[in-house]
Order: C-alpha cells, then structure tokens, then sequence
C-alpha cells in the first residue's frame, strides 16, 4: 500500500510539472485553447484531411471534427509532448455509433496486448496505433453514415480529457 502511494504521488507529480510549464512553450509546440477556428477542419479535394494533436498535459487541440460524408478519411494524429508511449502514450480511436465511452475506456485499459484496443476493436470504427512524444500516426477509412460518433485516446484514464465528437455530414 505504501509502494502504491509513492507511486500515485509521483505520477502527480509529473502532471504538475507538466501543466506548471512556460507559457512560451506551450505556444512554440502549438497548443490552443477553445479556438474556433480550430474545432473544425475544412474538407479538400472530396477528402476528409484532419491533423490533430495531442500533448504531455492530456489534451487534444480538437473536441469535434466535422468530415463529408461518402468521401475517404484521414486522420493525421501528431503527439507534440516529450514523454514515451509507455508513460503518455496517445492514440485517436474512432467508437461506433452506440459504443459506450466509458466502458470502452475502462475495458481498454486492461488491453495493453493491443495497444489498449479492446476485444479486436468490436467497436471501434477506426484507430490509430499507440505513439509516444515526437511522434505521428496517420489512419485511413470511409466516413461512416451521417451522425454523431464519439472519439478518444484509449490509453489507460486518458478517456475522462482526452475525448471529442466526429460529425459525419
């Protein structure tokens, strides 16, 4: 019990550094903050083309993507912290329509076989696989039917933050 409490208190810790950092960073590695601007991605050429990062604090830049539907997807996904995929991992995992957030978050959390990708991702639409800090992860796939689809990292607890919607228009 008292390994588990050092162990809790020192990953706080690092949560506190992380967050506590310059400002001057955060906008040198592109961090924002609510800008509208950015919650949407604009559709070229009939591709649905979304670049979206993700950082050390637990955060995407984007809460909702909005995409054409009938038209290919793909999601750039880009990891603008420092930490290992093994201490902050992230990946962008698209839930079928239906799926129930947390209790995908909670079974992917038990899945570190699959890069937390539960039951062969029965019911995940699409994913990235599991990066780390410095780097990319591009997926593929057709827009699915208009509607609403919810997205996350799966890495363990991340889930709770590190979510957002997926328009399909």
């Amino acid at each position: 019990m008292k390994t588990f409490k050092h162990l809790i208190l020192a990953v706080f810790s690092c949560f506190i550094m992380v967050s506590c950092g310059d400002k001057k960073d955060k906008k040198k590695e592109g961090f924002s903050y609510e800008n509208k601007a950015e919650t949407t991605n604009e559709v070229k050429n009939d591709i649905n083309d979304v670049v979206i990062t993700a950082n050390d604090a637990m955060q995407f830049n984007k809460k909702e993507i909005r995409v054409k539907a009938g038209a290919p997807v793909k999601i750039t996904l880009k990891h603008l912290g420092k930490m290992d995929k093994n201490v902050m991992g992230h990946n962008f995992v698209l839930l079928k329509s239906g799926t129930d957030l947390v209790a995908f978050g909670n079974k992917a959390a038990t899945s570190k076989e699959t890069e937390y990708i539960p039951e062969a991702g029965k019911d995940v639409i699409a994913h990235t696989k599991l990066i780390g800090g410095g780097e990319t992860a591009v997926v593929e796939f057709e827009a699915p039917a208009k509607g609403t689809y919810e997205f996350l990292c799966s890495f363990p607890g991340h889930y709770a933050i590190m979510k957002g919607t997926f328009i399909v228009e």
